[in-house]
C-alpha cells in the first residue's frame, strides 16, 4: 500500500518497536499540543486559541506538563484570562445556588450520585481539558487509520502481527473500536491475531520483572540481566500505558 501522509505515523509507531504504538502516537500528539499552546509559536497570543483554552481549561495532568514545559509567561497568559472566565461562572453558580435538601437514599449511599449544583459545575471543569479533548479527536482519526490499513495493507498486517502488542488501556480501545470498523467475518481473524499476540507479550513482560527481581539474589550476581534492565517501566507501560521513565518534556524552542 502506498505511503500517504495520514498513514505515516501509524507506520512509524510500528517501526518503533515500541510496547505499544499507540502510547508512541499518544506522546508524540500529546508533544504536539504541548508545543501548539506554548511553544514558539505563541498560539496563546492569539485570542480564539485563548477563547477555546478559557473555556475548556486544562486537567491536574496537562496542567503540570504544561508547568514543567517552562513557559512562564504562556502559562500566565493562559492561566490569566481562564481566571477570569472561572470567576465570572462561579458568580453564576453562586447567584443562582439554593442548598438542597439531602435525601435519605443519598445519605445512605456509601458514594452518592452528584445533585448539588456546585459540586456539578466544579466536577465538569475538573474533567474539562483543551489537550485533552484535541488529543480524543485525533486519536479517534488514528483508531480509523489503523483499521482501514489492517484491511487495506498485508504489509501493516504483518508489522502489527510481529509486533509486542499494546498496552492494556490502548487494547481496551482497540477492542472496542473494532466492533464498528471491522465487518462481523472480519472479526474472527483479527481477534484470532490480536488476543494470542497480547497473551504472549503480557507474558514475555512478566518474565522480565521476574528476572529482574531474581537479578538482586546475591546467586545470581553475574548471571546476564537478559532483558530486564528496563523492566519496571515498560511493565508499567503495558499495565497501563504510558512512558513512566520519560523526564519532563521541556518543548522546542
Amino acid at each position: 500500500m502506498k505511503e500517504e501522509l495520514y498513514t505515516i505515523p501509524l507506520n512509524d509507531a510500528m517501526n518503533a518497536d515500541d510496547e505499544c504504538p499507540f502510547c508512541f502516537i499518544e506522546r508524540n500528539v500529546e508533544q504536539d499540543l504541548l508545543d501548539f499552546v506554548l511553544g514558539s509559536g505563541s498560539s496563546y497570543m492569539e485570542s480564539d486559541m485563548r477563547e477555546q483554552t478559557d473555556r475548556t481549561g486544562f486537567c491536574r495532568d496537562h496542567f503540570k506538563k504544561m508547568f514543567d514545559y517552562g513557559n512562564t509567561l504562556g502559562n500566565a497568559w493562559i492561566l490569566k484570562t481562564h481566571y477570569a472566565r472561572m470567576i465570572q461562572e462561579l458568580q453564576g453558580q453562586i447567584k443562582s445556588f439554593q442548598p438542597g435538601k439531602s435525601s435519605l437514599k443519598n445519605k445512605l449511599m456509601r458514594h452518592p450520585q452528584r445533585h448539588n449544583p456546585l459540586s456539578i459545575w466544579a466536577a465538569e471543569k475538573e474533567s474539562s481539558c483543551y489537550i485533552c479533548k484535541s488529543y480524543a479527536d485525533t486519536y479517534d482519526r488514528y483508531l480509523d487509520t489503523f483499521f482501514f490499513m489492517y484491511k487495506k495493507d498485508p504489509e501493516f498486517r504483518d508489522k502489527v502481527r510481529n509486533s509486542k502488542g499494546f498496552c492494556l488501556h490502548h487494547f481496551g480501545d482497540i477492542c472496542e473500536a473494532a466492533d464498528s470498523r471491522l465487518h462481523d467475518k472480519d472479526k474472527t481473524d483479527f481477534y484470532g491475531m490480536l488476543l494470542p499476540l497480547m497473551e504472549q507479550n503480557l507474558s514475555r513482560l512478566g518474565e522480565d520483572v521476574s528476572w529482574m527481581v531474581e537479578k538482586f539474589d546475591y546467586r545470581n550476581r553475574d548471571a546476564d540481566w537478559k532483558n530486564s534492565k528496563d523492566a519496571i517501566q515498560r511493565g508499567m507501560q503495558k499495565l497501563k500505558g504510558g512512558y513512566p521513565a520519560d523526564p519532563p518534556y521541556k518543548g522546542v524552542r
